[in-house]
């Protein structure tokens, strides 16, 4: 918790209350690799804020394929924000590629916290524009940059993730076939 308090201090001038508070609406947890923190088609109420670990979210198609929408490594939040935010059940899976701590949060308490304490706003706007700006590029790189090039900024983002997952996680992001990642790898190897 004292991890995500100065990362929150760090944006924001925050309050002994409102520090008290957000301990009281949190949990620390620590997962085994292969947990599953939120299943597909479940009622979604948590959201996580990771402080070790790796986890992934992902969706599964009507054909069985899966689709990975987010890698979420330490200082990150992972949640089916869909799901919360419409009312409707998960359309993703989270879970730990590694062991994973993270502080848990029911998303009507975390949201409701900048009624109580206004200075919150800011940090959580910030962490909303940061969210949009990250998937507006991944966006906006799959449709102009070369499978290779992304791949570059995908090692980049997640300098350390390769150890923790397996190929398909990886090309199902990156949106290429697993065989085109290890084209990809044996290119940039050869160089």
């Amino acid at each position: 918790m004292k991890e995500l308090i100065e990362k929150i201090k760090g944006s924001i001038n925050l309050s002994q209350e409102a520090e008290e508070h957000l301990f009281s609406i949190s949990n620390k947890k620590t997962f085994a690799k292969g947990a599953v923190l939120i299943r597909q088609g479940q009622n979604v109420n948590k959201i996580y804020f990771v402080t070790g670990g790796c986890l992934r979210s992902y969706c599964i198609d009507k054909n069985g394929k899966e689709y990975t929408l987010q890698f979420a490594i330490k200082n990150w939040w992972i949640s089916d924000y869909i799901a919360i935010h419409t009312n409707e059940s998960a359309s993703l899976t989270v879970e730990c590629l590694k062991e994973s701590t993270v502080i848990e949060f029911n998303a009507k308490e975390l949201d409701g916290i900048h009624a109580l304490f206004p200075e919150f706003e800011p940090f959580q706007r910030k962490n909303l524009e940061r969210h949009m700006v990250s998937l507006h590029k991944r966006i906006l790189n799959q449709l102009q940059l070369t499978a290779s090039e992304c791949y570059d900024l995908f090692l980049e983002q997640y300098p350390d993730i390769e150890q923790y997952t397996h190929n398909y996680h990886i090309a199902s992001y990156l949106g290429v076939t697993q065989e085109s990642l290890s084209r990809i790898r044996l290119e940039k190897a050869k160089k």
